[in-house]
């Protein structure tokens, strides 16, 4: 039995320390509508990545793309059992609908912002604001690899 006390300890921690995170979400497309990827960086509390993402997608165009890293985030986000999300993007066109700033014009783009909505929905608190491009490199670089590696 004793040592079942520390592993428990440790699993316990690990737990609670993953119920909020910080994730950094981009989608890219070459063309618009073209060959399409995300990239997305999940970090604990204390700044630890816990997930990564970076997946191709079919041809989409760069908002749809944006939309899809955030569902994709904000799926994993949910498996690893986070309750409070902070999420970071470049793309104001995208952030400024989620925040309920900007209509949803194009038809296209609202059932991925239903699903966005109905997975902040799960969530104890969800926050989402814009970044500068250059401080979201490494969501950007992981979305590119998966465009290069076709």
């Amino acid at each position: 039995m004793r040592l079942l006390w520390p592993y428990s300890v440790y699993l316990l921690k690990d737990i609670l320390s993953i119920s909020k995170v910080i994730i950094y979400t981009d989608g890219a497309a070459r063309g618009n509508p073209g060959p399409a990827a995300i990239g997305v960086i999940i970090k604990d509390a204390a700044g630890n990545t816990v997930a990564t993402i970076s997946r191709r997608l079919a041809a989409t165009t760069n908002n749809q793309a944006e939309y899809r890293a955030i569902i994709a985030a904000l799926e994993k986000a949910v498996s690893l059992g986070a309750r409070q999300v902070a999420l970071k993007s470049d793309s104001e066109l995208v952030v400024k609908q989620i925040n309920g700033l900007y209509k949803i014009k194009n038809t296209a783009l609202r059932p991925l912002y239903q699903k966005v909505v109905e997975l902040i929905g799960s969530l104890e608190s969800f926050s989402i604001s814009r970044i500068p491009r250059e401080k979201n490199a490494a969501a950007d670089a992981l979305a590119n690899k998966a465009l290069d590696n076709i």
